[in-house]
């Protein structure tokens, strides 16, 4: 368990510094405890200032099952330009499958997506959250003004930590734009989702994502059914402002 005055502390210590500062204070703290979640899209920034830090940074990313094809075929370009390793998470057959057998590939149209969420990517999350002690995102406050505006640079993850086991979330890109990600990528060249190129800006899997109009939010793409609910799947719950009252 990491004590409240440690996590301050490393919260004091990340309050508004770069990105690749607040990633080498992880390493230092956690070493390679410390995991990088890589979406299969823009946070490909993350891994690459990571890489740079630690040649042998560990990554993980979520397979549901449902991505787009050039959204595998990124995760395999990531792979080999950084020559690492990617582990893909995947959900469990014995969830998974009476799930479609009983509601069929698209119930989520009906009931709305969190029970297929819950299964194809929570479950899986959890899993490899449980044998871990800190993880880092690619999360921005610019994501989603309605439930990403509060993202801290280091924070206890409430969603996925015991009473008997703390895991602490770092998120370095917080305070980074859309405009500073793409400067980035662009500067050095990096690897990129097709998909960004066909108005596609925030992805997700392949029945649940579409592309953007002009001056649309880029959240404004997934889940596009359900225009009253919050545009999260429950992978970062903990982001989730409170109600007043």
């Amino acid at each position: 368990m990491i004590s409240p005055d440690t996590l301050a502390e490393l919260s004091s210590r990340c309050q508004g510094r770069a990105p690749q500062d607040i990633l080498k204070l992880a390493f230092e703290q956690f070493g390679d405890d410390l995991w990088i979640s890589f979406s299969g899209a823009e946070d490909v920034v993350l891994v690459d200032m990571a890489w740079k830090l630690n040649k042998n940074v560990r990554v993980f990313s979520l397979d549901t099952g449902r991505l787009h094809s050039e959204t595998y075929r990124f995760i395999e370009q990531v792979r080999e330009h950084y020559q690492m390793a990617i582990e893909l998470l995947s959900p469990e057959p014995a969830q998974l499958e009476p799930f479609v057998r009983d509601k069929g590939l698209f119930s989520f149209y009906r009931d709305g997506h969190g029970e297929c969420c819950a299964i194809r990517k929570i479950a899986p999350l959890r899993r490899k959250l449980s044998g871990i002690t800190a993880w880092a995102t690619g999360q921005r406050r610019d994501q989603s003004p309605g439930t990403r505006s509060q993202v801290a640079e280091v924070e206890l993850d409430t969603a996925f930590s015991s009473p008997e086991r703390s895991l602490i979330k770092f998120n370095p890109l917080a305070r980074m734009t859309s405009e500073e990600i793409w400067g980035y990528i662009r500067m050095l060249e990096l690897p990129y989702n097709p998909l960004h190129g066909h108005g596609f800006i925030s992805i997700g899997c392949e029945p649940c994502t579409r592309p953007v109009l002009p001056n649309q939010h880029e959240r404004e793409g997934r889940w596009w059914w359900e225009e009253a609910a919050h545009k999260e799947c429950g992978l970062h719950a903990g982001n989730l402002e409170k109600p007043a009252g």
